[in-house]
């Protein structure tokens, strides 16, 4: 998994490539973890454009910071999801509390 993070007015946006899963869930939550307290964003938006697979563990860790984030006060989002990891999101109810974009540009627009 490769991780590239940047800074967007109150928003970190965050994209993944690769797998999300019980190997890489951890370091995931640990850098993400990371850039919400240096950068003070209020908002995480997850480019998943390049997501390969994710389990349960990635499903865990996505929560996780969903949760963080709203008792912040901030937004969740997610972007560019492909169909296959679309339908794992669908099946936890993921879909149904975080909003899905096909641009980042969209995201930042409608949470910042």
């Amino acid at each position: 998994m490769l991780l590239n993070t940047q800074m967007v007015d109150q928003s970190l946006v965050v994209k993944i490539k690769g797998e999300l899963d019980l190997l890489t869930a951890e370091t995931f939550r640990n850098l993400v973890e990371r850039d919400l307290k240096r950068g003070k964003a209020q908002n995480l938006i997850l480019d998943m454009e390049h997501v390969s697979f994710i389990d349960s563990s990635g499903l865990g860790v996505i929560l996780g910071r969903y949760r963080r984030v709203r008792e912040q006060g901030g937004t969740m989002a997610l972007v560019g999801v492909k169909p296959h990891v679309k339908r794992i999101l669908e099946l936890a109810g993921i879909m149904g509390i975080m909003k899905v974009y096909q641009e980042t540009e969209q995201a930042l627009a409608d949470v910042n």
